[in-house]
């Protein structure tokens, strides 16, 4: 089974602080994430300085600033992201970031990213996707807050635009931090395989690694999930993320996962083998039996253990004769 691809959600849980973007980097490496991504944007290209902040940012940032002001101490510059580049490829890493605006597009681009995460908000982002798709690049979409029919119109986009469906992955997601646990729906990761016949996947908001573990059972090849140095950090994602013990757990749990798969196909394993005998059972003298004496239902049982005659064979010996004399919880012989 191609290995699921685990992307460690960075984001913006660095503070701007590059020294901290860099300790992330090397968590989500030890941790065994396939991926450590963070966040490309200008604040003055993606965010009006009248927008408001969501709820869950209200309560993790301070409150009188505005959300402009907000992500604006987040931003990475070009410098710092070389030197990140740097810090993941000397980590045995992949470096990723999700852009935000047209520039940031081309900066990652320019730094030579050969995978784009389109994040859920610039699903109806016609100018953003048109750009993305145009670079031929592979790439992951996140879904969240769209109906279908959105997320055809942005598939339709990138198509129109040189994308093959080889090259896209789709993941499912609630935009929420934390996601309640009765809205994530992950039948919809269903729903999404069936409707666009793409490589889906699981962008997963809520508390915790059990939900995102579920997602893998479900056939999700990719998931992505926030991670932070310590949740009780001012931010407004830190809440949300895993530390590193449980991205760690998250990691070795999907890996695991992958071990359980196995190839479909049904019979008896290679450790299983050795317990047939043990515990199958086969026919077997309930009692004393004389040569000549016809087997009954009184005479004959099943009983461990099962290297003699199959019990499937019971109704094939009653009323035939014992070619012998049997000791009680003697094997039948032919």
């Amino acid at each position: 089974m191609k290995k699921t691809l685990i992307i460690a959600e960075a984001g913006v849980n660095h503070n701007g602080d590059i020294n901290k973007a860099k300790k992330l980097i090397e968590v989500a490496a030890q941790c065994g994430a396939d991926f450590v991504k963070f966040q490309t944007f200008k604040a003055e290209l993606c965010v009006s300085k009248k927008a408001k902040k969501a709820k869950y940012q209200l309560e993790t940032t301070e409150k009188k600033e505005s959300q402009f002001e907000m992500i604006k101490k987040l931003e990475l510059d070009e410098k710092a992201h070389k030197s990140l580049i740097k810090h993941a490829q000397k980590c045995n890493i992949a470096f990723l970031s999700t852009p935000f605006d047209l520039e940031s597009i081309d900066l990652l681009h320019s730094l030579g990213l050969k995978l784009f995460k389109i994040p859920s908000g610039e699903i109806t982002n016609l100018p953003y996707l048109e750009k993305i798709a145009k670079l031929k690049k592979k790439i992951i979409l996140s879904t969240g807050m769209a109906n279908l029919a959105e997320i055809e119109a942005a598939l339709n986009v990138l198509y129109e635009n040189g994308m093959k469906t080889k090259d896209i992955t789709l993941l499912h997601c609630t935009t929420q931090y934390p996601a309640p646990i009765n809205e994530v729906n992950l039948k919809a990761l269903h729903t999404l395989k069936a409707a666009f016949k793409l490589q889906i996947g699981y962008s997963d908001h809520t508390q915790g690694i059990n939900i995102a573990l579920a997602a893998v059972a479900m056939g999700a090849r990719v998931i992505e999930k926030h991670f932070t140095l310590d949740k009780t950090l001012q931010g407004p994602d830190h809440r949300a993320s895993l530390e590193p013990y449980e991205l760690k757990a998250l990691c070795e749990g999907i890996r695991e996962l992958e071990l359980a798969f196995g190839n479909g196909i049904k019979k008896a394993s290679k450790s299983e083998k050795k317990n047939i005998f043990i515990a199958r059972k086969s026919l077997v003298a309930r009692k004393d039996i004389q040569k000549g004496e016809y087997f009954t239902p009184q005479n004959l049982t099943t009983k461990r253990a099962g290297k003699g005659i199959s019990p499937m064979r019971y109704k094939e010996f009653l009323g035939k004769k014992a070619n012998k004399n049997y000791k009680e919880d003697e094997p039948l012989s032919e």
